[in-house]
């Protein structure tokens, strides 16, 4: 029993480690149209004729210093030219995230820009790092950029680190059809990794040692 809380003390301590070293928080958002308030289906101009349903994800790392929130963010089905369908429904108008500060925050209440990256308001400006790179064939393309410590919509993402970690925070890219957002996907934190794999092997070598014991 002693070495059983030793070796899972260790498995702690080298935890701890990990996790030292590698400070970085990662978010990820899943964006779909059933996450827009009400539940959206989009369609061509004509508003009967359907058309494919946009989607995306989108992934986030926040600095150990939590100066800098960069993101990557890939989606499908919405024109981010205006020339890659020849309807205009689908056309890319602005994209932000969104934050609230209501502790009783729960989707799909809507909530306010914090930081606009396409489109107006546009708050990627100390310095601009937003990266759009429409694909080369198909429908969207790849957003890249950075929410620095002081950017924001009338906030910075320093007042706004709390409501992301509450997970009361999203982003949204809007289009031609729906100017009030065509898909939508909650920021949530995901585990590390390493760490993950770490905890998952350490445990699993603990429960090992415990089942040959008991034999």
């Amino acid at each position: 029993m002693f070495r059983l809380r030793t070796n899972l003390l260790a498995l702690l301590v080298i935890l701890f480690a990990v996790t030292a070293a590698r400070a970085d928080t990662i978010f990820f958002a899943n964006l779909t149209n059933s996450q827009e308030p009400p539940p959206l289906i989009p369609t061509l101009s004509d508003r009967v004729t359907p058309r494919p349903a946009s989607f995306g994800t989108a992934t986030f790392v926040l600095n150990d210093a939590q100066t800098q929130l960069t993101f990557t963010a890939t989606i499908f089905n919405i024109d981010f030219t205006g020339i890659q369908t020849p309807d205009t429904f689908d056309n890319l108008t602005n994209a932000h995230i969104h934050a609230s500060s209501n502790p009783l925050f729960t989707p799909p209440t809507t909530a306010g820009v914090v930081w606009g990256f396409i489109g107006a308001p546009f708050n990627d400006n100390n310095p601009n790092d937003v990266v759009v790179t429409p694909f080369s064939t198909g429908v969207g393309g790849v957003v890249s950029g950075k929410w620095d410590l002081l950017e924001g919509n009338n906030t910075t993402l320093g007042a706004q680190l709390a409501n992301i970690f509450a997970g009361r925070s999203y982003i949204n890219f809007h289009t031609v059809q729906f100017g009030g957002g065509e898909i939508r996907g909650q920021i949530t934190a995901t585990p590390e990794p390493t760490t993950m794999l770490l905890l998952g092997t350490g445990l699993a070598g603990i429960a090992a040692k415990v089942r040959r014991r008991r034999r």
